[in-house]
């Protein structure tokens, strides 16, 4: 009998955690989440502040990461270009569905 466990993170826009805290729920190195906010698709909170924290949005992005890692063996350069390219399409999408709206048409 296989048991697997399961982490919920209530991902509520007021929360922030530690880069560990990233790195342990998404399955990713400290390595690997380094690189992510390095090439700015994870930012701290603060960066002036230390230690560093991360709204919890992040936890989304470093498990879309791992699976991104996982499933395409992207390797650190390939993740970063992916999240980015990801991010800027639901920009553009966010901005036709406004554009839509206002012209009355959803």
């Amino acid at each position: 009998m296989n048991l697997q466990s399961t982490t919920a993170v209530w991902l509520n826009g007021d929360g922030v955690c530690q880069i560990e805290y990233l790195a342990e729920i998404s399955g990713l190195s400290l390595d690997e989440i380094e690189d992510l906010i390095d090439n700015e698709v994870i930012n701290p909170v603060d960066p002036a502040q230390s230690p560093r924290m991360f709204a919890l949005e992040g936890v989304a992005t470093a498990q879309m990461a791992r699976r991104l890692r996982d499933d395409f063996l992207l390797d650190r350069h390939g993740l970063a270009l992916a999240l980015t390219l990801m991010r800027r399409v639901t920009q553009l999408e966010s901005e036709l569905q406004a554009l839509r709206a206002r012209a009355g048409r959803v």
